[in-house]
């Protein structure tokens, strides 16, 4: 099976030079850039132009709509499959989407670090293939500019979670900055996001065949 992954477009989907066909078709979050239903709805219309016979979206920490219009938001999204703290399963392979992000500054789906994050990670099942996650966990893709130092803000609880698991493939974003390709034992780890820490959507989608 190949996926087809990217992240944190913002809205600026229509600007990406080139998505390669395959298929599963992933956007790890932050897909909007206001947060409104229309930028769902515009969305909805390029994920219909795309040739991937599956495409999952979940939702990051700028899709606004998803959390306050979540009925709504998923009406809309008819070209896509929408995991929030659910599954699906495609040709066999078990994927599982989530939206949670560590608490900072004041938006969407965050929870403090600790107790509640923990026990959203407790939610994936053990037998999941591909974890799809907004944020990344600790110390992978994770490092981001803080003024004039950089910091790893992803999530230890996440990590832990991870490391008890038999994932083939863990696709996330959230952190400009950290995109590309990791390892963690026979995990494969990405961070999809195609806008670079400038909002310039030219990372490339990144292909992987499990």
């Amino acid at each position: 099976m190949r996926l087809v992954c990217i992240s944190d477009t913002h809205s600026l989907h229509r600007r990406i030079p080139d998505i390669p066909d395959g298929d599963v078709l992933i956007h790890a979050g932050d897909c909007l850039g206001a947060g409104t239903l229309e930028n769902v709805e515009d969305l909805n219309d390029w994920l219909g132009t795309l040739p991937h016979r599956h495409k999952i979206v979940i939702a990051g920490n700028h899709d606004w709509v998803f959390q306050e219009a979540p009925a709504l938001a998923r009406d809309a999204l008819t070209n896509a499959i929408y995991l929030e703290d659910s599954g699906i399963v495609i040709e066999g392979v078990r994927f599982w989407g989530s939206p949670w992000t560590p608490t900072f500054l004041d938006w969407a789906f965050m929870l403090d670090r600790g107790e509640a994050l923990h026990d959203r990670w407790m939610q994936i099942p053990e037998d999941t293939d591909v974890l799809i996650t907004h944020g990344p966990p600790k110390g992978i893709g994770d490092e981001a500019s803080m003024g004039f130092r950089c910091q790893n803000v992803g999530c230890v609880d996440l990590l832990h979670r991870i490391e008890q698991m038999r994932l083939k493939a863990h696709v996330f974003g959230h952190i400009h900055e950290g995109y590309g390709e990791y390892t963690l034992g026979n995990t494969r780890l990405v961070n999809a996001s195609t806008c670079t820490v400038r909002y310039e959507p030219t990372n490339p989608a990144i292909v992987l065949d499990i």
